[in-house]
């Protein structure tokens, strides 16, 4: 109920009169924006501003069995959150690109099997409109049960096993090789790798691109797993210098990995990059940071957010969408 003398608040219709446009375009504009002009785009948000319009989501999701939000779904220990940079550059982006269009991010944790079954029921229930899956591995069965329940997902990185899902991704084979292919060039002869876990896209064809392009001089001994995480990469390097010490250079197939690499050879005495050269994957900020500075990937992070966010709404507006594949760029500095 409206009190007397209340001022009344504004309406599509309002904004439509004002931007010149018709009451379906401002609708368009504020389920997503598809099929808007930028000059109707522009025209939109200056008569919503002017106006004083917000939306009434409540309504609309009576209206149209829309949350008018997506999940940001990161299936891993809330540890590997704040530890790993390049999810805080994903959050930021999908979280800016979701902005623009008055729609909320919902970030979920499912690291543990309890966390798992939680996210399942709570995305299934319909609290989010789709989700955007940013780590998979081939272990968990939590990407195919969204796929089951007819969930819009959208993945970050190729989707493991057989599922046929739509993705934004790198030519993380190619990315590989560009750097080992620097390594070599830089004249490295005993170049290690560590890699990441195997069981998910980045761990495997990282490797398989370090394989590839080292042909035969590639040595199955020089190459140690990690998880992603800077202790990961300190424990890796250990091993890996206490089986072959004559190593000149490591590749890790993360920045954070490549930190933890460093930490270890400073304990063994080894300099970098006099001694061992060291190089990283992702260009996430702590790359630039680090002492010596890291030679690295750089991933396209704001791209690959805003990619994943125009996709998802793509599959809930019923327009399937396939793949994308992204450029990387390799990045030299003082560690190789």
């Amino acid at each position: 109920m409206t009190l007397p003398g209340a001022p009344r608040k504004p309406t599509i219709r309002d904004v439509a009169r004002v931007a010149g446009v018709s009451h379906g375009t401002v609708s368009r504009y504020l389920n997503g924006g598809h099929w808007v002009s930028p000059e109707a785009r522009e025209a939109v948000e200056a008569a919503i501003v002017s106006t004083g319009y917000t939306a009434n989501h409540a309504a609309r999701s009576l209206a149209t069995g829309r949350s008018g939000s997506l999940a940001f779904l990161l299936t891993e220990s809330q540890q590997l959150l704040f530890s790993d940079p390049t999810f805080a550059l994903l959050l930021r982006g999908a979280t800016e690109a979701l902005a623009e269009r008055s729609m909320t991010l919902v970030l979920l944790i499912a690291g543990t099997e309890a966390e798992r079954e939680n996210v399942e029921r709570y995305v299934r229930a319909g609290h989010v409109d789709g989700v955007l899956l940013v780590s998979s591995h081939e272990s968990d069965a939590l990407l195919a049960s969204l796929v089951v329940a007819g969930v819009p997902t959208v993945c970050s990185g190729v989707p493991t096993g057989d599922l046929a899902i739509a993705h934004v991704a790198i030519d993380e084979v190619e990315a590989a090789r560009k750097m080992t292919r620097h390594l070599v060039r830089g004249g490295h002869r005993r170049i290690a790798l560590i890699t990441g876990p195997h069981d998910t896209p980045g761990g495997r064809l990282r490797l398989a691109g370090f394989r590839d392009e080292l042909g035969d001089r590639f040595d199955p001994d020089l190459v140690e797993q990690g998880s992603y995480e800077r202790a990961s990469g300190d424990a890796a390097m250990t091993r890996l210098l206490e089986r072959a010490p004559d190593i000149d250079a490591v590749f890790a197939a993360s920045d954070v990995m490549a930190v933890g690499a460093i930490d270890a050879l400073r304990r063994a005495g080894r300099r970098v990059p006099e001694d061992v050269a060291v190089a990283g994957f992702d260009d996430s900020g702590l790359a630039e940071t680090a002492k010596p500075p890291l030679t690295t990937v750089r991933q396209p992070w704001a791209q690959i957010s805003s990619t994943m966010v125009d996709m998802v709404l793509d599959v809930i507006a019923g327009r399937p969408r396939d793949a994308v594949i992204l450029p990387t760029d390799l990045v030299v500095r003082e560690s190789a």
